[in-house]
């Protein structure tokens, strides 16, 4: 591609939460590689202006947008999956980067606590419903944005829900390391003929992460932001770079950070764990449960 580096040309690449922050320049990195990239996220109008943006930022005609509505609510869930596998018939990179911290403990119109139902059901449904897709359009990928705040955290199969007690940085936590469970038990059950899968640390970045909150919460997020954040661009590298880069094909169950493969907490490599997670999320997502590889 004349000097452009084109890891991606004729593939597809779809970024959920992609209208703003980290989201927005992982679609705008992958842009760069030459891919059609779907921009997923929140309002019509707001993905297409993003998609535009991104288009014109990364010199690609390439860039589409579709509307996700609320992904911490299971219809919208599946409803971005259908309309995903109706409009492309091949997919090769997924992205589950839609993700929020709430400051109080709400429920979804299905009855979930939101973090959980945001942060690990819906790239859980995401996932599931595209593996197939993934799989028949060759060397597909799967990666999911986690955090290093799944450190010291544990997970309580016995409440899932955060309903005993609820604090918003240990739900937030503790559903990064489910997602890092789930994406080593989808990597396993997959196995070597089926899409990778691998979770991505990018790192504490100055975006707008924690303003869907109002009041001090909101306020004191930001500022630690600007003090001691990453920008955008550094923070959306090792994602970009996990989803694209020839040199980890056939990678998948890892934990990355600054592109580098790290091995993650103890609690977050425990397969048993990692199992009963699975099979919970499947009954709460209402999906099938992908087979076991031999």
């Amino acid at each position: 591609m004349n000097g452009v580096p084109d890891e991606l040309v004729g593939r597809v690449a779809v970024v959920t939460g992609a209208t703003s922050g980290i989201g927005y320049e992982i679609a705008t990195g992958l842009a760069r590689l030459g891919g059609t990239v779907v921009v997923a996220g929140r309002g019509a109008e707001r993905a297409a202006a993003a998609a535009e943006s991104i288009g014109r930022t990364a010199l690609s005609r390439h860039v589409e947008s579709l509307e996700s509505g609320d992904l911490s609510v299971r219809g919208e869930q599946h409803a971005l999956a259908d309309e995903l596998l109706r409009r492309y018939p091949k997919i090769h990179v997924l992205v589950n980067n839609a993700g929020a911290i709430f400051a109080r403990r709400e429920r979804t119109q299905d009855g979930l606590e939101r973090t959980f139902a945001l942060n690990v059901l819906a790239p859980f449904v995401l996932t599931d419903r595209l593996a197939g897709r993934l799989r028949e359009s060759g060397a597909g990928r799967v990666v999911n944005i986690a955090s290093a705040a799944h450190r010291r955290q544990h997970v309580e199969l016995s409440d899932l829900q955060t309903e005993r007690s609820y604090s918003a940085w240990r739900a937030y936590g503790r559903s990064k390391l489910e997602l890092i469970l789930l994406t080593r038990e989808f990597a396993r059950r997959f196995g070597a003929d089926g899409p990778t899968v691998n979770s991505v640390h990018p790192g504490f970045v100055r975006s707008g992460f924690a303003q869907n909150n109002s009041g001090a919460f909101a306020a004191l997020v930001k500022v630690a932001g600007w003090i001691g954040g990453r920008s955008l661009v550094r923070g959306a590298d090792t994602a970009v770079f996990v989803a694209s880069d020839p040199s980890l094909a056939g990678v998948s169950g890892g934990y990355f950070s600054g592109r580098r493969l790290r091995p993650g907490s103890g609690a977050s490599r425990d397969p048993t764990v990692a199992k009963e997670l699975f099979e919970r999320c499947a009954s709460l997502a209402s999906v099938r449960t992908p087979p076991t590889a031999p």
